[in-house]
């Protein structure tokens, strides 16, 4: 079945889930060897691969090997054009729609759509918003743009449901890598009333008692990537949020 087509039937069903991200340019093998055990061991829903730049560009080998360990679906989350790759299972195509950089709104797109036609990628259109974090992050300085205050939930509401009406798929809210605090709880809750697809958070995640908290005020999907690089051993216990 296809990764949306999923992803909708558990929301639907009230059941969430938890995506680990992978930045490329800061896995070794080795390192994600240990990542994949333990996603598999924790039934991790998700891989997300990508990041805001790229040093070190080996996408096609993690995705092997993540496919030789494990049968969890990788998706882009791609940072670029350059981080685009057919043997992946799908990508969300970001539009930056908490920016005003039309490149991040439209253009990069443009220059991707022949490549992603041709490719046997599922894409899922994902209104994409950076959220202030408290400090600047990679994401934020890439994008030359600036996140919405975290403050100020009813311009998260707005444009949530400006990217739900313009035909997006998801709305992904992130804090960024690096973020110093994760989406605020009031912010998600007033968001997820306010759209009718599915709700991605992420940044600023760095243990079980803020998934839950995420969770719990609404998200349907988490997304973890430094804490779990800092310490694999967090996957078991964000997993078991899911479930509480």
């Amino acid at each position: 079945m296809k990764i949306y087509q999923t992803l909708l039937e558990d929301c639907s069903a009230g059941k969430k889930k938890f995506a680990v991200l992978i930045d490329p340019d800061n896995y070794s093998i080795q390192a994600l060897d240990n990542v994949v055990k333990h996603s598999v061991e924790a039934g991790v829903d998700y891989f997300f691969l990508g990041g805001s730049l790229l040093v070190t560009d080996h996408h096609a080998r993690i995705i092997s090997f993540i496919r030789e360990h494990s049968a969890i679906p990788v998706t882009l989350f791609p940072g670029n054009n350059l981080q685009l790759n057919n043997q992946a299972d799908g990508i969300l195509l970001l539009s930056l729609i908490s920016g005003r950089n039309p490149e991040m709104l439209i253009g990069h797109h443009v220059i991707s759509a022949p490549f992603l036609r041709a490719s046997n990628l599922e894409i899922i259109s994902t209104g994409y918003m950076l959220i202030e974090s408290g400090t600047a992050t990679t994401a934020n300085y890439m994008s030359n743009t600036m996140p919405i205050p975290s403050g100020k939930d009813e311009i998260a509401v707005c444009t949530a449901m400006a990217g739900e009406m313009l035909g997006m798929k998801l709305i992904y809210m992130d804090a960024g890598s690096g973020a110093r605090n994760p989406v605020p709880p009031s912010m998600i809750r007033r968001v997820r009333d306010s759209i009718g697809i599915p709700l991605v958070i992420g940044g600023g995640i760095v243990g079980p008692d803020l998934a839950r908290a995420a969770f719990d005020a609404g998200a349907d999907l988490i997304v973890v990537g430094n804490a779990i690089e800092r310490d694999p051993g967090l996957i078991p216990l964000i997993a078991k949020t899911r479930l509480t």
